[in-house]
């Protein structure tokens, strides 16, 4: 008969922390919640450290190039959806990469021979005020001029008025050439009395524009996660299909580090492509999984990952466990993979990061998987409610929604996700199509969530994600303190009709 093993299977929400002493030190604005996203050598440093401990899933309807920069700026990493053709996702990953921090791509822009109405159908789309004139009418085009708001009175003017006879021409423009700090991009704003710069390489083709504005937004953004050209970081989902004709692509586009996405990492698909990858691209970081026990992690870890994923069945559109019976609690499941995360370092002196994927479903699962070892978490769910997610949001009786779908549903048809050698094609669905409440702009929620981390951490007496991890006590709690632990024996005023 099978191996049964005789601890039952938990989830986050089974667990509670104990809260220790709490020093006069021991205040949000005091935590630090840096994490290593790569794995190092004991008494070395990460090749790539996050600022935050959060990570978008692989996901069709979550991580696209605009959540990507959104999450780079609070100090995390998205890591672009693979279901996609290699053109595509290589493309996203270019986006990503060609912002510099400061330095904005132009995403309006217009030919000199185009319209009033031409502008001002723009200006609705994109919302915003300053529109590129170049010579193709594209974001790297020559520069021939800019249209404000200041150009123009839409009621003094008929809307077949050609834009050149109403931008500011080329002549009349502050520019400043490709390769300017942005240190000296602002104080030349600032000398000039302007509101945007634009920066043109030596044939005088636009590159970027730097604006007043973002001067005090890039002071907003103190845990911007950068690399060393000042260029957000952004990682990509690969399958065990394609990955020798995939990431030659992304490695061009200049990613930063791919990740295996699959509902079962234990294979000898995820070991042969971490292997191919590690000799033809030797300092591209890769991470690996899904996995939920310590002979999982250790598998993928021999194999070379660089870090590893931990959950089956956990996430919110994931009905593996359903389709299959196949999967664990997440919460034991972090447990066992960072114990023997743990009795590796020792062994081999290499730490290798565990990120929790799945069974986040309230913010403090955060700091619970944190606390049960996990290095950071990687979130779907989270990150489909946001503006930057790629879905739709949708109005459904007067209420706003995103929608959301999993990649073993129909509509993903993501099939090289659960692959086990076969046919190429999805047979059966292990993922749902769903909408999840519409929550507004990343960066708010964000913030308010890693708050709630920090506070937590310090009623803990933890500074640190180590500090938590090393000191932190847990413990089981029944179903009926679970439900002690919220609302309870009252009428909230919102359910009650008061006339």
């Amino acid at each position: 008969m099978a191996k049964i093993l005789k601890d039952e299977a938990h989830t986050f929400n089974e667990y509670l922390l104990i809260p220790d002493y709490s020093g006069a030190e021991h205040i949000p604005n005091k935590v630090s919640l840096k994490t290593p996203l790569t794995k190092f050598k004991k008494g070395s440093k990460p090749r790539i450290q996050m600022n935050i401990p959060m990570v978008s899933a692989i996901m069709q309807s979550v991580s696209g190039d605009k959540l990507a920069v959104a999450l780079a700026k609070e100090g995390g990493v998205t890591f672009i959806f693979g279901a996609q053709s290699i053109e595509n996702e290589a493309k996203m990953v270019k986006n990503v990469k060609a912002q510099k921090a400061g330095f904005v791509i132009s995403d309006s822009n217009l030919k000199e021979t185009a319209t009033l109405a031409d502008v001002i159908a723009l200006k609705q789309r994109t919302n915003h005020e300053t529109i590129a004139i170049t010579s193709d009418g594209t974001n790297h085009g020559k520069l021939l001029g800019l249209v404000t708001s200041k150009d123009y009175r839409p009621n003094r003017l008929p809307l077949t008025t050609k834009v050149k006879s109403f931008m500011t021409p080329l002549k009349n423009l502050v520019v400043a050439r490709d390769g300017i700090s942005l240190e000296r991009a602002n104080d030349i704003i600032w000398e000039n009395k302007v509101n945007q710069l634009p920066i043109l390489d030596k044939n005088g083709n636009l590159k970027y524009l730097v604006f007043r504005k973002d001067y005090d937004e890039h002071e907003l953004y103190p845990n911007e996660l950068l690399d060393e050209k000042k260029r957000y970081i952004v990682g990509a989902g690969i399958n065990t299909r394609d990955y020798q004709e995939r990431v030659p692509a992304l490695v061009k586009a200049g990613v930063d580090v791919v990740c295996l996405d699959s509902s079962d990492g234990f294979t000898q698909w995820q070991a042969d492509a971490i292997k191919w990858i590690k000799k033809h691209y030797p300092t591209l970081p890769v991470g690996a999984g899904n996995v939920v026990d310590g002979k999982g992690f250790r598998f993928l870890a021999k194999a070379g990952a660089d870090f590893i994923k931990v959950g089956i069945g956990g996430g919110s559109i994931c009905i593996t466990r359903e389709t299959k019976g196949i999967g664990r609690g997440q919460a034991t499941a972090v447990i066992d993979v960072c114990t023997e995360r743990d009795k590796y370092l020792k062994e081999t002196g290499h730490y290798v990061p565990v990120c929790s994927d799945g069974g986040i479903v309230l913010d403090h699962h955060i700091t619970l998987a944190l606390a049960m070892g996990a290095d950071f978490v990687m979130l779907g769910r989270y990150f489909a409610r946001f503006d930057e997610s790629p879905s739709n949001k949708v109005n459904i009786n007067g209420t706003f929604y995103k929608e959301y779908w999993g990649e073993g549903s129909a509509r993903a048809r993501n099939w090289q996700r659960y692959d086990l050698g076969g046919d190429a094609k999805l047979k059966f669905e292990e993922g749902v199509d769903s909408y999840v409440p519409y929550a507004g702009c990343l960066s708010d929620n964000v913030r308010l969530t890693l708050e709630k981390v920090k506070s937590t951490m310090c009623n803990c007496g933890a500074l640190s994600i180590k500090d938590l991890q090393k000191n932190a006590t847990l413990t089981l709690a029944s179903s009926t303190s679970i439900i002690e632990g919220g609302a309870h024996d009252v009428v909230l005023k919102d359910k009650v009709n008061v006339k």
